[in-house]
């Protein structure tokens, strides 16, 4: 086979074409997740918080004083913004809470389905199969049947 058509063969297959559209739908979902913490649920943060902004929080590393991060960065500082990872996690929660929410509401929107009882397969009876095989080990030793 050529190249051609063994790529055409692999990307074809409904594994890729699958992985594809959880990749696009993934990324419109990310949009929503991303809009919800920023325009709602950071907000609410902010005044529960005071209105402090993690992301500013940093160490100089070389012992000066600054007054803010922008500051340290404009005289070349080394900074450790360790707001930056406390928001982060703060973020993470946030899209962990949502989705937690999201795939609960989704589970409780698919329909139930009762476990349908598998039927025994018809045919004679078990007191039916020994009263043949009676019947046949009788015919066999030259006896007929009662």
């Amino acid at each position: 086979m050529s190249l051609y058509s063994d790529f055409k063969k692999f990307i074809m297959k409904g594994d890729i074409v699958a992985l594809a559209t959880a990749v696009v739908i993934g990324a419109a979902f990310k949009t929503i997740v991303d809009s919800v913490v920023k325009d709602v649920i950071t907000p609410i943060i902010g005044v529960l918080t005071g209105g402090r902004d993690f992301t500013r929080k940093f160490i100089a590393l070389d012992g000066q004083t600054y007054a803010n991060l922008d500051a340290a960065r404009e005289a070349k500082a080394a900074v450790l913004t360790y707001g930056n990872l406390i928001q982060a996690i703060i973020n993470f929660l946030i899209v962990a809470i949502f989705i937690f929410l999201f795939l609960r509401a989704y589970e409780k929107t698919k329909i139930k389905e009762d476990p349908k009882p598998v039927a025994a397969p018809k045919g004679p009876s078990q007191e039916e199969l020994l009263a043949q095989i009676r019947d046949e080990l009788k015919k066999q030793n030259g006896t007929t049947p009662q």
